[in-house]
This record gives structure tokens, sequence and C-alpha cells, in this order.
């Protein structure tokens, strides 16, 4: 929740520091969609409400008007949603000027009740969950993305081809080779702590030109809205200083993919930790247990929403840093569930599974709903792994491919009563469409290999 108050914003405009407020939703990828409302008319009446059409949550990756959507089509003629600032979320931009910006939860244009199928809403049903169990969760999401020294407009009039990373080297901690990208990882720092999202740091990461960012924990909710923000604010903060920045998940064979891995812990609505019992072994509570088990029973069910696109599933490649197998280890970057904080009030179990192209919303969602399952039906957890994650065998393993990972999705009776059926037959068009946009495409690579000796 940021400090920042509609008064606070009133006081802005009236003393010209304010003079733009961004109104945004999240739409299906995650992105900030919305407009940019002149400051005295957001606090005249906007701040209640404004509109959208309603093919932004039923757009892909090119803002497509997909077919085979039940909530919206040509059919139904493109309507209305109501956007409802949730001035909560409402903060100040330090890197553009005069501009302040709130997120909005989407409503059905008749009854203003919440669409089901926008990210934040699908989130906001398992956090309401977990509170009528009298708990609440927190969650952490790491980041990782490539620094290019080329704009974006640059990086696209070549073809995205002989891209020039920011560094030449693996800048895994490495201080002299981060202190040469100071000016972006600065600027990105202090910018997010101006917006009220608490920076803990950055860092250079496996590859040549990978960067992390690492925030302050936070409610499920909370964080998923600091999540959505950090990643349009790197954006916009390496274009402003002629920088560009993707958050693909494997946006090269020879370099590690990027991640966002998700720590993830219960406590009680009064702050008590529910994940830690001294008696315990590692200093787990029986409803950890439970809890973990979940996410690993329903670990294929959930993929999609940690791997949403074709890219996510490349970067799932052995002695890379990328799980392969979803199965649980303690303190083991090899596994896709690690053990973190053992024996201690902050222990909690990270997910390694999501890419840095996931929608945090989504991927909070159905974590979350996979561990209330676990705990609901208080599942056994099975012994943790032992040793390199790569190389077991007969553990359960990660979808290799979206298409798996759909089918895994679509017939989960777990995500279908956590979420609602529509809601996932929403999702299931997406990842479907998907597919069938890759599938119909020629890549460099088939061409390259084909071309004269096929």
């Amino acid at each position: 929740m940021s400090s920042y108050t509609i008064d606070d914003l009133r006081k802005d405009v009236a003393e010209g520091r304010i003079d733009t407020v961004l109104a945004c939703q999240v739409d299906m990828q995650g992105r900030l969609m919305g407009k940019r409302f002149q400051a005295e008319y957001f606090v005249e009446s906007a701040w209640k409400e404004t509109h959208s059409c309603n093919y932004l949550q039923a757009t892909d990756m090119e803002m497509e008007t997909v077919s085979g959507y039940k909530a919206t089509s040509w059919e139904k003629g493109y309507g209305d949603y109501t956007m409802k600032p949730d001035l909560a979320t409402l903060r100040r931009i330090p890197w553009l000027d005069g501009t302040a910006l709130v997120l909005c939860d989407v409503l059905d244009h008749h009854t203003h009740e919440e669409v089901a199928h926008s990210p934040r809403a699908i989130l906001k049903k398992q956090v309401k969950r977990l509170e009528d169990m009298g708990m609440k969760a927190y969650m952490a999401s790491e980041l990782e993305f490539f620094l290019f020294d080329q704009t974006y407009e640059a990086a696209q009039a070549s073809g995205y081809r002989n891209l020039k990373l920011a560094s030449a080297y693996n800048e895994d901690y490495h201080i002299f080779q981060t202190t040469k990208e100071e000016e972006v990882m600065r600027a990105i720092r202090t910018g997010l702590q101006g917006a009220g999202i608490p920076v803990e740091n950055s860092k250079g990461e496996a590859s040549a030109g990978q960067e992390e960012i690492n925030v302050r924990y936070a409610d499920a909710l909370a964080m998923a809205d600091r999540h959505a923000i950090i990643k349009n604010g790197c954006k916009e903060i390496a274009w402003s200083k002629g920088k560009a920045i993707t958050f693909l998940a494997k946006w090269n064979y020879n370099a590690a993919g990027s991640s966002s891995h998700i720590h993830q812990s219960l406590w009680s609505l009064e702050e008590k930790p529910l994940f830690f019992d001294h008696t315990g072994k590692y200093g787990m509570s029986p409803l950890m247990h439970n809890y973990v088990a979940g996410l690993l029973a329903h670990a294929s069910e959930i993929t999609y929403f940690l791997a949403p696109y074709i890219n996510s599933y490349k970067r799932f490649m052995a002695g890379t840093f990328a799980p392969t197998k979803a199965i649980w280890s303690k303190d083991n970057r090899t596994a896709g569930y690690r053990l973190c904080g053992e024996e201690t009030k902050a222990i909690r179990i990270e997910c390694r599974v999501g890419g840095s192209d996931l929608n945090p919303y989504l991927a909070f969602a159905a974590l979350l709903a996979a561990g209330i399952d676990g705990i609901e039906n208080k599942l056994e957890l099975e012994a943790p792994f032992v040793g390199d994650a790569y190389g077991g065998k007969g553990v359960r393993e990660i979808p290799r491919t979206l298409r798996a990972a759909t089918i895994e999705m679509t017939e989960s009776a777990m995500l279908r009563k956590a979420f609602g059926d529509d809601v996932i037959d929403h999702y299931t068009r997406a990842a479907e469409w998907e597919q069938e946009e890759y599938d119909r495409r020629i890549t460099d690579w088939e061409v390259a290999r084909g071309f004269e000796r096929a």
C-alpha cells in the first residue's frame, strides 16, 4: 500500500508539481494499459472511475483481437469495462516529470462486479480465500532481465540481430562490471524507491548483460502491484537513458534464461509466522508441509501461469540454474522449489520455475491455489530431494512445452474450482492462440538449417 493519498495528489496538482495521472489496468500479459489523465480532471472526477474497451483483457502480445473468447468478441461489439482506481496504489512516478500513477480494478460496465478473468481479480479471489482461513500470504518476486546498449528502436531496426549487451562477460555479483552499468541501475533503484517500492538491491546475474532487481516482500496483492510497476518502470528508465531491457525468458540460446523466482510464506492475520515451527524438521510447521505438498501435487497444472509463452519453455535447460524438475530441496538451486530461511521465522519456499515473462497476479494466484489445496486436503509432503536435481531419475518433471502445460491447466479440477471454469477456459484460449501463432511461423533457424540442405 502506498502512503501517497488522493489528498496528497490534490495538493501536488494545486501547487503545480503533478500535471499527469496514469490510470492503469493490468492486462493478461502483465502490462500496464490505460490512460494519461490531465491531473486536474483526475482529481475532480476520474479518481472515482473511468472506462476502457473490454478487448484489453482478451488480446495477445501483439494486441490482436483474438477470436474464441466467451467474454468478448466482434459479435458482442467489444464494449466497455469500468476501470476503478484503487487509491491504495496511488504513487508519484519520479522518472516521469510531473506524473503520478494508480492501478485500477476492472469491473463489468453494467453490474460493476469485478471481471473474473482480469489478473488482479484472480489474485484477489485467492487472497480472500486465505483471509477466510485466518491467513495472509507474504510474497517476493526477484526479477532478472538483460540490459542492452541499443535503444528499443535500434534493436527493432536491426531485426534484433547483433545486439550489444551492456557487458561482455558473466557479471554474477561482479562489482566492477555493474559499476559500468550504474547510470541505468542507480536510476532504476532510486526511481522505484521514490515510487514507494522499497528496493533492497540490484546485482549482476549469471550471463553477460544480465541484471537482477530485488525489492522488499509484501502481501501478495501489493507485491504483484509492485512487480507490474517495476517491469514498466525498468523499461521506461532504460529507454530514457538510450538503452533497452528485455524480460524475455530466453533471449538467446547461448545465454542463461531470465527468471522470476517467487518467495512465499503464510502468516496469521495477527502477523504470526505460520510456516515456522521450532520443533519441526528444518523449522517447518505442519501447515508448511501441507502447503508445499500442494505446490508439488499441482506443479504441472500451474506451470502455464509461471511460463505462459512458447519462449518460456526454452529456459528450462539443465545446468543453467533454471529448473527442469518440480521437486523440493533444502537450499538447492537445482530444484524447482527451494527451502529458504530454515530454522528461522523467515522460513519460506522459493518457486524457481517462473520466468521473467510471467504475469505476477496469475503466478501468485496459481501458487496460492495449489498451496491452499494442500492445506485443505492435508496433503503429505514427500522427502526433500538431495543432490543435483538435473540428474534426478524418476522424479516429477516440469512440462517441457506450452502444449503440455496447457493440457495440464485446462484439465485441472483444482484450478477450475479455485479460479472458475470461465477463467480457466479464458486462459486456455490464450494459450491455444499462442501455440497456433507459433505453429504457423517460419523461424530463422528453420531457414538457415534447410534453405540449401532440405
